[in-house]
């Protein structure tokens, strides 16, 4: 990461946003009447130096910013909506905190270089929007922006990517086939996997019995009105035996599920409520974070110090490389986040899928899993069917052995991936694999 970054860039009037506790739609139509197709939201990501975090609060503190600190809430747990007049939010556990344009501005900071002349400033960027990566709204942002204010209208509906509503025959789905996890003895029992998305239908019938640990950063509850969230809940954490002539299609069976919504109902969220997840996911210590979202946006330092954070506390988090067939997006572009590409059935990399800083591949055309009710499954195409897939076997690996956590379970995944005739930029490593 350059530490020069955004040096000496202005704050002006049409990047100004709305504050800490705007909801994403009204980032949206903000950016929507400003005219400002670049993805970014009008606030701001200040990381830090590792171990400099409680000076540079310190330093805010005394330029008398209103803080707040996701350690004032339970497990970490901050939504952004409730954080009142807050002009800064400290993500403590990424050494990141998020600041509101309109801050800078009314604290007379109107050139960048002003915050990185402090020795505990990494870098200083601009937050940016997030979405789901196989929703319509990465097709384009003005477009996405419109299509929020018409869902404001009416009830979200949930596109996807060349959808097959047939349910298949009994059996496995083709992607646990290929990764082999049918055979494999382990079922990510003790493990805590926390997939960050659109939350989860919580009462789908297929996980009767089974426990979860909720929490929403957007404003909305955990509950899935989109559909995104509980079909890559589905095949990171999905029962063994669905009822029925339903296909398995859930590999870590036996796994801690971790529900967080970092993307609203509309499928769309931002840099912050993503940051807000993963900051409760690590502050929980879950040994696999799956994120099936992101943005067209460059490298972040923000998201590069989550995932280093997540590292060093043994946990390995996983990201869809994005569903644009050009260069990988965040957060899956950053070097602490294991990016993953999607394969079609025959094993070739999906022609929609992002390539570059590519980490492993997953299977993600024509992937079944659970989907809210009434419809309850559903088959949809995208590198975030991909990252599930990594998810769970990852799961299942890290079931397996006590030193696979963190960077060890990185490798570990790309050891004994089945190698693709492929360039890396592609398939990384290769195809994910379960363990025996």
């Amino acid at each position: 990461m350059a530490n020069d970054k955004r040096r000496g860039s202005n704050v002006t009037h049409n990047q100004v946003s709305s504050a800490i506790s705007s909801n994403i739609e009204q980032l949206l139509l903000d950016a929507l009447d400003r005219g400002d197709d670049s993805l970014e939201t009008g606030r701001y990501l200040i990381s830090y130096r590792e171990g400099m975090l409680d000076e540079g609060i310190q330093s805010l503190k005394t330029q008398h910013f209103r803080m707040a600190d996701a350690r004032d809430y339970a497990d970490q747990a901050v939504i952004l909506e409730d954080a009142g007049d807050a002009e800064v939010m400290v993500f403590p556990e990424l050494d990141v905190a998020l600041v509101s344009g309109d801050a800078l501005q009314n604290h007379g900071i109107s050139n960048f270089s002003t915050l990185q002349e402090q020795n505990s400033v990494q870098v200083v960027e601009p937050e940016y929007f997030a979405f789901a990566d196989s929703s319509e709204y990465l097709r384009g942002f003005i477009s996405a922006a419109t299509a929020i204010a018409k869902d404001l209208e009416s009830q979200p509906q949930a596109p996807a990517p060349d959808e097959q509503l047939d349910i298949e025959v009994l059996g496995t789905t083709w992607g646990l086939t290929r990764c082999k996890v049918p055979p494999s003895t382990r079922s990510g029992s003790g493990i805590k996997v926390a997939v960050l998305d659109t939350g989860m239908d919580l009462g789908h019938p297929d996980f009767v019995g089974r426990s979860f640990v909720t929490q929403t950063f957007v404003g909305q509850p955990v509950q899935d009105l989109h559909g995104h969230g509980t079909h890559c809940v589905g095949t990171a954490c999905g029962p063994k035996a669905p009822a029925g002539s339903t296909p398995r299609y859930g590999i870590g069976f036996n796994s801690k599920i971790y529900v967080g919504k970092v993307l609203s109902n509309s499928g769309s969220g931002s840099s912050a409520s993503v940051l807000a997840g993963m900051n409760w996911a690590i502050a929980n210590r879950c040994e696999v974070i799956s994120m099936s979202l992101g943005s067209p946006s460059p490298v972040q330092a923000a998201y590069t110090n989550a995932g280093a954070a997540a590292l060093r506390n043994g946990l390995l988090i996983v990201a869809a490389a994005g569903n644009s067939a050009s260069n990988t997006g965040a957060p899956a572009n950053s070097p602490t986040i294991m990016a993953v590409a999607s394969l079609d059935p025959s094993l070739i990399p999906s022609s929609y899928s992002d390539f570059g800083k590519i980490d492993i591949a997953g299977p993600g055309r024509d992937v079944f899993s659970s989907w809210p009710r009434p419809t309850r499954y559903k088959t949809i195409s995208g590198t975030s069917m991909a990252a599930p897939h990594v998810a769970g076997c990852a799961a299942l690996w890290a079931q397996t052995n006590p030193a696979f956590r963190g960077m060890n379970l990185w490798r570990q995944l790309q050891l004994t991936a089945m190698r693709l005739p492929y360039p890396a930029t592609k398939v990384g490593a290769g195809l994910v694999l379960a363990p025996k």
